[in-house]
C-alpha cells in the first residue's frame, strides 16, 4: 500500500477513535508508564491528533486536485461546472424568448 494512503487510513482512524474521554485515558496510562505529567502526554497527544487531521486533510485535498487533473486530461467536466453552464444557457434561452415575442400593445386608458 502506497505510504500516502496507509498514514491517511492511520490518521482517519486515529482521529475518528481518539475522544476526548479515550485521549483522557491514554494520557494517564502512558504517563504512569512513562514518567511524564499528565499534561505533557495529554499535550502530545492533542499535538499528534492536530497533526494526522491535518496530513488527512491534505491527502484529500491533494487527492481531488489530482481526480480533477484526471478529468480535464479526460476533457471532462466537473459537477460545479456543469451546473454553471446548465444556469447559462437557461439564462440565455429566457433573453431569447423575450427577444423572439411579440410586445404586446399598450392598451388606451380611457380619459375622462
Amino acid at each position: 500500500m502506497d505510504e500516502p494512503v496507509k498514514r491517511l487510513l492511520l490518521a482517519l482512524v486515529g482521529a475518528a477513535a481518539l475522544t476526548a474521554e479515550r485521549a483522557d485515558e491514554l494520557a494517564d496510562a502512558l504517563a504512569s508508564r512513562g514518567g511524564m505529567s499528565r499534561d505533557e502526554v495529554r499535550g502530545w497527544i492533542d499535538e499528534a491528533t492536530t497533526r494526522w487531521r491535518g496530513d488527512a486533510l491534505r491527502v484529500g485535498e491533494k487527492a481531488g486536485a489530482t481526480v480533477n487533473g484526471v478529468l480535464r486530461e479526460l476533457g471532462l467536466v466537473t459537477r460545479e461546472e456543469w451546473d454553471e453552464l446548465e444556469l447559462r444557457v437557461a439564462q440565455l434561452e429566457h433573453r431569447l424568448r423575450l427577444v423572439e415575442t411579440e410586445p404586446q400593445p399598450l392598451r388606451s386608458i380611457p380619459t375622462d
